[in-house]
């Protein structure tokens, strides 16, 4: 089939098929986070002023609470794709690979849910 060579090895293989799913992944959460950045700008800007408590009391009421979240939740899957790619290139070791997006994961995963933990801690009111 192949002559040792790095097309030789590779001829014949065909598609992963699994690189559009990604990529389209990508471009929904960054057609998102532009939507939900777009509103929290505009938010900001009719706000009365950018204190503390004018924007707890705004962050309180439900649907800049939901929109906050789904934008926590957005960019950090946003990030994690983007991060998921850069090793997936640059990293070619299989037990480093799996390690670094297991980390990943994790980080992502963590910021998120904690970052919708204090958005809901605000929502409902507690201290």
């Amino acid at each position: 089939m192949g002559n040792g060579t790095s097309i030789g090895r590779v001829r014949g293989l065909g598609s992963a098929h699994s690189g559009a799913h990604h990529w389209l992944l990508q471009r929904f959460t960054a057609i998102g986070n532009l939507l939900l950045m777009t509103y929290l700008l505009v938010s900001f800007l009719l706000l009365p002023n950018l204190s503390y408590m004018a924007v707890n009391d705004w962050l309180a009421h439900s649907i800049p609470a939901t929109a906050v979240g789904l934008l926590v939740i957005s960019l950090f899957w946003h990030a994690k794709l983007g991060l998921q790619v850069v090793i997936e290139d640059y990293v070619h070791e299989s037990a480093s690979k799996f390690a670094c997006i297991a980390a990943l994961n994790l980080a992502a995963f963590g910021g998120a849910g904690f970052g919708v933990f204090s958005i809901v801690r605000i929502a409902l009111g507690a201290a």
